[in-house]
This record gives structure tokens, sequence and C-alpha cells, in this order.
């Protein structure tokens, strides 16, 4: 009965009432619309390494992860912190990958650090390389997190994030690759992408990390070729990227993926050659 009073109303007051039905109430509150932050980085670098020294690398911002026992990959190289392993001069951090006996291993190499001398929550993450070549070399640049705070296993839970990981075997293919108790390679879930670079031995490029509290960018010479975004369903299984992580860089011999085709000891020594490491700060667009 009330829509039939209502048609045979007159149309000036019909519209009347619609008007007044969508207005706020008195004293009501209009609802909250959540805004959501952005941001942008520094154009200064809040940490950086432009090697312009000569000899070991600074001791002040690098430290050595050290010894052969495979490092969880099976892995043929004793790392050291010999100055024929890592050293700065003419302005390029070198690490070198020598066939050599090396504590009880057969190749000795060097992983440098950052933990303790660079440690980050967010920011953008360039460094500029020139990858060796060779069956069975496994160079990275990535990073891992500087203290355990999720889980009851440093890795995966605590996360990993590769910047460029390359195997020998697949001369022209980098890869950037997130690994998280959810998605990692182990359990076949891993997240990642490719892109063929097909000077990465012969030429410096810029392999970078744009990490923002949301989302995670991988690019090559300023190029983005994977993005890993954080969903709302994601907790620190999927997202342990809340919290500082550091550097690594290093060259890898052998192992579960730079061995799965041998290591050929024609190619050593092998090098890694980095021009610079910079970090810029995470900033809150105003």
């Amino acid at each position: 009965m009330m829509r039939i009073a209502l048609l045979l109303l007159p149309l000036p007051l019909l519209i009347s009432m619609a008007c007044q039905e969508n207005e706020t109430i008195p004293g009501s509150k209009p609802p909250i619309v959540p805004i959501k932050t952005e941001y942008t980085f520094g154009s200064t670098p809040s940490w950086q390494d432009e090697f312009d020294y000569s000899g070991k690398p600074d001791p002040t911002k690098w430290g050595y992860d050290l010894g052969g026992k495979g490092w969880g990959n099976n892995e043929l190289q004793n790392y050291t912190n010999n100055l024929d392993n890592s050293f700065v001069k003419e302005g390029i951090l070198t690490i070198k990958a020598i066939k050599e006996a090396s504590g009880t291993n057969a190749y000795s190499s060097a992983r440098l650090v950052t933990k303790g001398k660079g440690d980050f929550l967010y920011g953008k993450f360039e460094i500029r390389a020139k990858l060796p070549s060779g069956v069975g070399t496994w160079p990275a640049i990535w990073m891992l997190a500087s203290q355990s705070a999720y889980g009851n296993q440093y890795w995966p839970d605590n996360g990993e994030l590769d910047i460029m990981e390359h195997v020998g075997y697949d001369q022209s293919k980098v890869h950037a690759n997130v690994h998280t108790k959810a998605f990692n390679h182990s359990i076949q879930t891993n997240k990642g992408n490719n892109r063929m670079v097909d000077a990465a031995s012969t030429d410096f490029h810029v392999y970078s990390c744009e990490w923002k509290p949301d989302i995670i960018t991988f690019a090559i010479d300023g190029q983005t070729y994977f993005s890993f975004k954080k969903e709302a369903t994601y907790g620190w299984q999927e997202w342990p990227f809340d919290k500082p992580f550091h550097l690594l860089l290093n060259i890898a011999i052998g192992g579960n993926w730079g061995g799965a085709k041998g290591v050929d000891n024609t190619i050593f020594p092998q090098s890694m050659e980095i021009d610079y490491v910079r970090v810029y700060p995470l900033i809150e667009k105003k």
C-alpha cells in the first residue's frame, strides 16, 4: 500500500523526499575512507660504497661469511677473507673464484656481507656489476634478514631477496627471486622472473631492487621485470619483509643450481666486478 501511495504523490515532492533520504543525518560522521600511503626514494644514498680506495673491502661496511661446508646448496667453494679472493683496485671491487686447494675444498671464493654494518628496512638498492661466466659459476647479489624474527628456521622463514642470480651454464639469463616460508624453491613455490642480458659478463649493468612496505620490484638498467606485491591475506609466512635485511655479494661454485651441468675447470679464475653499491632511503610522499 505504501508503494502505491508514493506513486500517486506529485513528482516534485518525490524528488524532495529522495534527496532527504540521501542526506547525512545531523550529528553523524561521514564514512572513513583509508588513505593509501605513497612512497618514493631519496635522491642521495643513505649508504654507499664507491670503491674509491685500494686493498681489502672497507671493514666499516663489509664483513665476510667464511667456510666451505656447502652453504645448504652442496656448493664446492671455500669462502675466505683473503686479498686474492676479494679486493678493491682502480675503483672496482673484485670477487674472484680460484681453482685451488682451500681448506678442504677445491675452490676458493669470497662472500661479502653488510650485516651489522649496513642493515636496511626498505629502500632502493642499486649495484652496478659485471658477472663471471663459465659452466659451474653461480654469482649472486642478494639480501637476507639480519635477525631471526619469524618461525623456527632462519631460512626460509625470515625471507630472502635475490636482486641478481646467474648460473654460468645459462649464460645470457639473469634472475630475480623472492623466497619465504610459503614461497621458496625447495617446495617449488618461489616467486621470480628472469630476463635475457646478452652482455652480462662483458659489460656493466645496474641491478636494482625497490623495497617498499607493500611491494618489491626488481629491475636491470632501470627496466622492471619482476614485482612481488603484499596481498591483504599475507602473514609473515608469505611476507616477512618488514624487518631489517643486509646485502650479500658472492660467487659460489657448483651446487644444486650452479653445478647442475657440472663445473668446467678450464675457466678459472672467474670474477664478479662491482663498480658501486648505493642504497637510497624510503620516503613518504607528502
